[in-house]
């Protein structure tokens, strides 16, 4: 009885996350212009699609803020999870730490807000808002999440390895190159794909900092559901579904791979010790 109470609760779950996302990729087959009433299969909003240059250059934005904002982020959350893993002791350390995870429990909005503030106040340097405030927005929040990620893998790494290239005489930045850097890969990737999808759907922060010229996919979807259901919003969430899905799919099956070669290697490594 226990049993089946615990598998109910565990579909009803699943069903509860994923079926309006069914759903929505059902009715992006439907012919029907009203997004809610089906008629019957068509592909003609996919065909559509391609003829939308709103979409796709929002798109094309999108795409090109979460790649340069995950790449930063990872770059910076590395930084900061070795603070504040290898370096115990130093003057500050409980309000770095406290900076690094603020945008983690602050409401986006006041993040947004805050940040809109700080670029109008240096409009002289920064310029109009557009492309590189919505950038610099997105990586001050996806940092912390990239942080997060990497610091769980640095507490649980074998530090004996570091201290064994130091004692075959590596210099510190050769030991991050051929020792730290692999042993984290999977974090970083793990990192990289977090904060880049953080930063492709991002709507609150984006709609503080964006300018003329600079509307992301989820701004226009969003200004687009405000007049009403469309059925190329469905297109694009099922596209994006697919693609992010496959993306995940395909960097699990990398990390595990890497992580059962991790193994195989130091299982190899204790047999050859005399």
């Amino acid at each position: 009885m226990r049993n089946r109470f615990g598998l109910a609760w565990l579909v009803g779950g699943y069903l509860f996350l994923y079926l309006p996302i069914l759903t929505l990729i059902v009715f992006s087959f439907n012919e029907s212009k009203l997004a809610s009433l089906w008629t019957h299969f068509s592909l003609k909003w996919y065909a559509a699609i391609l003829d939308d240059t709103e979409i796709i250059d929002g798109f094309l934005v999108s795409a090109k803020i979460a790649f340069m904002s995950a790449s930063a982020s990872v770059v910076l959350g590395t930084l900061a999870a070795f603070v504040m893993v290898r370096y115990k002791n130093f003057r500050g350390r409980a309000l770095f730490i406290a900076h690094i995870n603020a945008p983690l429990v602050v409401p986006e909005v006041i993040t947004g807000l805050s940040l809109l503030l700080f670029f109008v106040s240096c409009d002289q340097f920064f310029g109009r808002r557009g492309l590189l405030t919505i950038w610099i927005g997105h990586t001050s929040i996806c940092t912390s999440y990239a942080a997060v990620v990497i610091q769980s893998r640095l507490v649980n790494m074998d530090k004996s390895l570091e201290e064994a290239a130091m004692d075959l005489g590596c210099k510190p930045f050769q030991v991050f190159y051929l020792v730290t850097l692999p042993l984290i890969a999977q974090s970083l990737v793990s990192a990289w794909l977090l904060t880049f999808t953080i930063s492709l759907d991002d709507v609150v922060t984006s709609a503080f900092l964006s300018g003329p010229g600079t509307t992301t996919l989820p701004l226009v979807l969003f200004s687009r559901a405000r007049l009403g259901l469309n059925p190329s919003v469905n297109v694009v969430a099922t596209i994006t579904v697919v693609v992010v899905g496959l993306g995940v799919l395909l960097g699990s099956l990398w990390l595990a791979r890497q992580e059962r070669r991790r193994v195989e290697e130091q299982a190899a490594a204790y047999r050859s010790l005399p």
